[in-house]
């Protein structure tokens, strides 16, 4: 029968004796079966095979150990500081996160402060030999259960990993610092790693270990520190930024309680004394770091933003030792400065000035101008600040208008004021030019004739090339609206910036970025590929170009004639007065200008009278401080012309005033009908009522400034 056992020595078939077999060591395949059973290992094999591994296990995790040096501390202590480079990867911008440490010794530190630090990291801490396998089992248990995430790390683990090792997730350096945790526990005692561990770790606030962390929070040395102040600083250190005292007071005071609970529970303090213990009064974090101070604190907190998109903490930048090359050009940069310095009007009170400039073949952001000074005030101008778009948003419409068969060439109804599917409009200065070309209606920025297309294209279609452009589509205010292409709503300049290299960048997108390489312990974990997303097709990438030159030549934008090259850009002005742009580029450099102002309480007020002048434009201050940044921070660039976009016709074909007189589209793949010359071609457009309101953003004025004038104050 399968799987009979036959005796030893003995032939089932003949009854007659079997030579002997030799007796194996390892009996498998099983020589006393046949069948399947001969296949089955035995319980001995069994037992034998796991005592086995683990007596392997435990004796490389033992050559580990004895194998394992360990190094200094004061290593890392000295790769701990994150720095920050222009674009050269040469020379400093700053620091992010510089070790602020005051090493005491063990005997200065409180035990209360001990026992709370055990209480809320590790209350097994003198019991088990440098990693505690129940933790472990109790962590990966919550967490498969879907619990909140749980650290099994111990305090030796922890001192282990911010000492010696990386931050990184893996059973790498999972393996490499349990490895070290025990090593560490064979050659220090429980006191010794104790108090490295409170000199080392992080309390938020920039500062490393606890006499840093006892002044930052509490004035006053570690010696010092009370029960409850000492509750508080060791329920900090589980996430120094999740439980800032600032920003998450009632999450810092749960965990506080947790603390002083799991003292009671080990016997450490009374209930009584739990109970006794006052939540402590923090004092106000103090003002940053010097090396923030003036422009380049913008820089630096723009790249500390990215870096935390990209996935790294706060905590990683402050104990990661990272060295971040960023996008940023210094000479640039000193223009960009400079520029909206002689302006005039940077010492204004409440007024914001916000520039932000990006190669557009790579979206590197080479210049920003966030504010005069980063400790004054931390919100930036460039990137965080927000103003109404006004007309700078119009560009968006043209190349939906030219993806739908319109041209520049058709004819529209440029007459002020208007009433546009329910909207009453009128052009900047009430100005009524009657029947002009499309090209007409870019250069003098002609709202009604904007409003107006915008509805026959369709509202879904603008806003939808903003953002293919790269207008975030959670931007404030971007809505599918016939004001929509008035720029109700509310970027930021380097979205702007970023969306305008697109049409620079003939119709490819390339995400605006401040950081060009990412390295840590001499390893590049990032280096800058710029991935191009096709936006719009060449051809109406290259028509926009066209049209927005022509707004330089001959149009609001004639500022930027200035600069001496081929320039491009739109001007941007609002209803009230309560914002002004202007966004130009070169087929090398796009940059984005805008003003707002803001009372005392934040809120966006009328800009006229800056400079003791009247209404502010786009054509004014702005585009003077484009103008005179992009002279400057060009000046080593070759003059190119846009490519393509001499197709679209000569300038022969245009008066001063930029009437069509001969235009056609190269090669397009299907004519459509231009609009009638005898009316608005809008149609019906958006059937369904509007309440009657009034435009929401103004063309700059008309008329053509001197290039070399300057706003008069």
């Amino acid at each position: 029968m399968a799987g009979q056992r036959t005796r030893r020595g003995t032939n089932p078939d003949t009854s007659t004796a079997a030579p002997r077999r030799p007796k194996r060591f390892i009996d498998y395949p099983r020589g006393e079966y046949t069948g399947v059973r001969r296949w089955i290992p035995s319980w001995r094999l069994i037992l034998g095979g796991i005592v086995t591994g683990f007596l392997v296990l435990v004796g490389g995790f033992a050559a580990a150990v004895a194998f394992t040096d360990i190094p200094e501390p004061s290593q890392l202590a000295r790769s701990e500081k994150t720095i920050v480079y222009w674009n050269d990867g040469k020379t400093e911008i700053g620091r992010l996160g510089e070790a602020n440490r005051i090493n005491i010794q063990f005997d200065q530190m409180p035990v209360s402060l001990r026992r709370a630090v055990l209480a809320a990291e590790d209350r097994e801490f003198y019991d088990h030999g440098g990693f505690d396998p129940a933790a472990l089992v109790r962590a990966a248990w919550n967490d498969a259960q879907g619990g909140d995430t749980q650290g099994g790390s111990t305090i030796t683990q922890q001192y282990a990993k911010n000492a010696y090792l990386s931050h990184e997730q893996t059973l790498v350096r999972k393996a490499r610092e349990l490895v070290l945790s025990v090593k560490l526990e064979t050659e220090s005692s429980k006191d010794e790693i104790l108090g490295d561990y409170l000199n080392t770790i992080y309390f938020g606030r920039g500062a490393y270990g606890i006499e840093t962390a006892s002044q930052a929070y509490f004035g006053k040395p570690a010696s010092k520190l009370t029960l409850s102040e000492s509750a508080a600083l060791a329920a900090i250190i589980q996430a120094p930024s999740g439980f800032d005292p600032d920003t998450n007071q009632d999450k810092l005071q749960a965990r506080y309680e947790y603390v002083l609970d799991g003292m009671v529970q080990k016997g450490w303090i009374t209930q009584a004394e739990a109970k006794a213990a006052k939540y402590p009064k923090f004092q106000k974090a103090k003002s940053a770091k010097n090396y923030l101070a003036g422009t380049n604190g913008y820089l630096l907190e723009s790249v500390q933003r990215e870096m935390v998109r990209r996935g790294y903490s706060e905590d990683d930048l402050n104990v990661g030792g990272f060295r971040i090359v960023t996008t940023f050009d210094k000479n640039a940069q000193a223009a960009a400065v400079e520029s909206v310095k002689s302006s005039g009007v940077s010492d204004e009170k409440g007024l914001r000035i916000g520039l932000t400039s990006v190669k557009t073949d790579t979206g590197e952001v080479i210049a920003m101008y966030g504010g005069a000074d980063y400790l004054k005030n931390q919100l930036s101008n460039a990137d965080q600040a927000v103003g109404l778009a006004g007309s700078t948003f119009k560009p968006f419409a043209l190349a939906a208008a030219f993806e739908d068969g319109i041209d520049l060439s058709s004819t529209w109804d440029g007459s002020s004021p208007r009433t546009i599917r329910g909207y009453k409009l009128k052009n900047e200065g009430n100005v009524s030019y009657g029947n002009i070309s499309l090209l007409t209606a870019t250069e003098k920025s002609v709202n009604t004739v904007f409003v107006d297309m915008a509805g026959k294209v369709g509202v879904d279609k603008v806003k939808d090339s903003a953002i293919r452009a790269g207008v975030p589509a959670n931007t404030v205010g971007l809505v599918a609206d016939p004001t929509t292409v008035l720029g109700t709503a509310s970027p930021t300049t380097m979205d702007m910036a970023g969306a305008y290299a697109t049409f620079a960048n003939r119709g490819e997108r390339v995400t605006p970025t401040t950081i060009k390489e990412i390295a840590r312990g001499g390893t590049v974990e990032y280096e800058l590929n710029p991935t191009k997303q096709r936006a719009f097709d060449t051809e109406i990438a290259d028509e926009v170009n066209y049209a927005l030159q022509k707004v330089v030549t001959n149009g609001t934008g004639y500022a930027a004639t200035g600069i001496g090259r081929p320039a491009a850009g739109k001007t941007g002005t609002t209803d009230n007065n309560k914002s002004a742009w202007f966004v130009g580029y070169t087929p090398q450099v796009a940059t984005a200008v805008m003003l707002v102002k803001q009372d005392s309480k934040g809120n966006a007020i009328s800009l006229y009278g800056t400079g003791g002048g009247g209404s502010v434009h786009g054509a004014d201050y702005p585009a003077h401080i484009w103008t005179d940044y992009m002279s400057v921070a060009m000046s080593d660039m070759d003059s190119e012309d846009f490519q393509g976009s001499n197709d679209y016709g000569n300038d022969s074909g245009y008066n001063n005033y930029g009437n069509y007189n001969n235009y056609s589209r190269p090669s397009s793949p299907s004519s459509k009908p231009s609009s009638s010359s005898s009316g608005s071609p809008g149609g019906s457009g958006n059937s369904s009522s509007k309440p009657s309101g009034s435009a929401s953003s103004s063309a700059s004025a008309s008329g053509k400034p001197k290039a070399s004038a300057k706003p008069t104050p």
